[in-house]
């Protein structure tokens, strides 16, 4: 492995040996593609030009395989690149009919379809196939853009590469682009690769791994650069401030997230991502944090995710007086910049609210429809914050023209993009919180919300049990969206700990199931004191500790909530040898029907779900609870489930994901329904409720 200066080169020429062009293609990009410092998620692009044979005509032609639409380099499969005629693209430089009419090149990319590929050309894909060489990268080094955005771009440029490098002033991605890039690199057959100003880097080779590697030396390189020159320097004008205690900056992120969600959330929930990383820090600290802040971003691939600009927000972690006024002074101006740039065919105003929020000492709070775009979001602004730091370290930092940016950002190709997207499920934006995650029904309650597009936040007290669901739902759903930490619902700090992490992991709450939950049974007289007070204090204590600190939370975001109590048929109808069980459940009905009071005036609903007999998946029925049951009705413990689904009316057995269909119908279907009882039981007369 090649270590020289900082970047390793994790080329492996065992692993290589025996792939085709294309899978040569592939392993050059994953690689390219899992280092941040080399390019950004979903930013970048390969490309190979491999001889094929034409499916037609049974030719010899070249194909331009290139990264398509909407993918990312470091995950990305073989079916993630377009392919395309390279002589048809060439064509097209007969059709273009200048920068007035970019656009319809784009359309015109589909026709260049090699092998009927479905994957979509991106705009990129001129830059790509008119560079007369076999392999190209395009990244986004932060190394790099550094120097890009820099006053002086050009003469840095030539100073840190000299003739290797060659050099263009910001342009579109797009035809024209492609076409220059081309030309430059006819008349200077000695480049080994091009700087965009603003933008980032391209690099080409004859082989792959000779192009992976030139991406890595250039970049070394100008990393390298930086690092000499800003040694010793005072950055971003120096330190305002220092950063708060860690503990503390968690507190006040945990308090000020739900805040700022319930603000941003009118049209659409929001998901939101906490960092306090040292580089983070050192840019809310500094005394230049809103000067530069205020020009904004460089790279178009930075303020696509995260607004031309962030809102800096003064917070002490006690007065939020300012916030409202700094969120609508964010608004008006967002809307001016709109009302500013806008042309007679641009898209309407998109939502105008920040997706990143600076707040000194603290840390950075970004937010977004979901949370891996929350998390990206911010990856993508610390990114930018590397930039401004090198930058302004070496010369004088640039954001990207106002109206340049509007353009990239209310481009009619990007709002056909989104317009695309598939409508967002039911519960996409929406945080749920439950108790009980990693049990037979916390589990299947999950998997049904994570199905509906929701975040979980799963808590447990068997941490062993809840960290292989945590990871068994974020190989299946997605990391970003399921989290977990074990609890004792009984411990008032544990779960006071758990919401505040939870709100710090995700922004906020929307749904609470209370689902934790023991069993127990004994006849009254050998009920012991303290198998009395364990059933109050998991089934009663418990639920009043997590719905308080839900309510506090929800009250905090001032959106309303929805929560949902999973009680039991012993609710309502008393069963012998449980009277301790029986009674707590009971008073968890009772609770429930007290937060459905107390929360209509503010949206939050609170409703009951009692199970009967769910035997499958029930870490209750792994105690002594199946066999004091069985002992109680007095027939074998295998004959437990048979006689439950005799009892019924409808002769069923109750599952989880019944349980959980439940839950599904309260959170998506029943949004005027509160302090309501729905029966899961199979039917069971003496637990009708009315």
């Amino acid at each position: 492995m090649d270590t020289i200066e900082g970047i390793p080169s994790l080329w492996d020429d065992n692993k290589a040996k025996g792939m085709s062009e294309p899978e040569l293609l592939l392993y050059r990009s994953n690689l390219l593609g899992a280092d941040l410092r080399v390019t950004n998620y979903g930013g970048g692009n390969t490309s190979a030009k491999i001889a094929a044979k034409d499916p037609l005509t049974a030719e010899t032609v070249t194909v331009l395989w290139v990264k398509g639409s909407g993918g990312d380099l470091g995950s990305m499969k073989l079916d993630g690149f377009a392919t395309l005629y390279l002589d048809k693209l060439e064509s097209l430089k007969k059709l273009y009919r200048g920068l007035a009419h970019e656009d319809e090149m784009v359309g015109l990319l589909a026709h260049c379809t090699f092998n009927m590929n479905p994957r979509a050309a991106s705009i990129d894909t001129p830059l790509h196939a008119f560079i007369p060489k076999v392999h190209v990268d395009h990244m986004h080094p932060d190394a790099v853009i550094a120097v890009a955005a820099a006053s002086r771009s050009k003469e840095l440029t030539a100073e840190i590469f000299g003739p290797e490098i060659g050099w263009l002033p910001w342009q579109r991605p797009g035809f024209d682009l492609g076409l220059k890039l081309g030309e430059m690199t006819v008349k200077n057959p000695a480049l080994k690769g091009i700087v965009l100003a603003g933008h980032g880097l391209f690099t080409w080779g004859d082989t792959s791994k000779e192009c992976y590697e030139q991406t890595l030396r250039i970049i070394r390189k100008a990393d390298a650069w930086l690092k000499q020159r800003l040694a010793g320097k005072t950055l971003f004008g120096g330190a305002a401030r220092a950063p708060l205690a860690a503990s503390e900056r968690q507190r006040i992120a945990s308090e000020l997230m739900p805040v700022i969600r319930g603000k941003i959330s009118a049209k659409q929930p929001k998901v939101g991502h906490f960092n306090d990383s040292p580089e983070v820090l050192e840019f809310v600290c500094a005394k230049d944090l809103e000067a530069l802040a205020a020009l904004g971003t460089s790279c178009p691939d930075h303020f696509l995710r995260t607004k031309i600009r962030p809102l800096v927000l003064q917070f002490d972690g006690k007065d939020l007086g300012n916030l409202d006024a700094a969120l609508e002074a964010y608004r008006a101006e967002y809307a001016a910049y709109y009302e500013r740039c806008k042309r007679a065919n641009s898209p309407k105003l998109r939502d105008p609210n920040p997706v990143v929020f600076l707040v000194p000492g603290v840390g950075m709070m970004t937010f977004a429809a979901d949370k891996a775009t929350a998390r990206i979001a911010g990856e993508f602004y610390v990114n930018a914050i590397n930039v401004m730091r090198g930058a302004s370290g070496v010369d004088r930092y640039v954001g990207l023209d106002e109206q340049e940016a509007f353009d990239i950002e209310y481009w009619l190709l990007e709002e056909a993009k989104l317009q695309r997207m598939p409508k967002p499920k039911a519960l996409a934006g929406r945080i749920a919180f439950i108790t009980g995650g990693a049990g037979g029904i916390g589990r299947a309650t999950a998997e049904a919300l994570l199905g509906e597009g929701a975040c979980v936040a799963l808590v447990d007290i068997d941490s062993g049990r809840l960290d292989g669901t945590v990871k068994e739902f974020g190989v299946k759903h997605g990391k970003d969206r399921v989290w977990g930490t074990a609890v004792d619902v009984t411990d008032e700090k544990s779960v006071i700990d758990a919401f505040a992490a939870a709100a710090r992991q995700f922004g906020g709450l929307d749904i609470l199931v209370s689902n934790a939950g023991i069993a127990s049974s004994a006849p009254v007289e050998d009920t012991s004191l303290d198998l009395w007070n364990k059933n109050i204090a998991v089934l009663a204590t418990g639920y009043f500790l997590v719905s308080r600190e839900a309510f506090r939370l929800l009250k905090a975001q001032k959106i309303g909530g929805n929560i949902v109590f999973i009680a039991s048929k012993n609710a309502l109808a008393a069963s012998p040898g449980a009277s301790a069980y029986c009674t707590a459940k009971a008073a968890e009905v009772h609770l429930a029907r007290c937060l459905a009071l107390e929360g209509a005036p503010v949206g939050i609903r609170c409703n009951v779900i009692n199970p009967d007999a769910v035997l499958r998946g029930s870490t209750i029925w792994s105690g002594d609870w199946l066999k004091e049951r069985a002992e109680a009705y007095k027939i074998e413990q295998d004959q437990l489930e048979e006689h439950y689904r005799q009892r019924s009316l409808l002769k069923l057995s109750v599952y989880p994901e019944d349980i959980a269909a439940a839950v599904k119908f309260f959170c998506t279907e029943a949004p005027k329904s509160t302090g309501n009882i729905l029966n899961v039981d199979a039917g069971n007369a003496v637990s009708f409720t009315r």
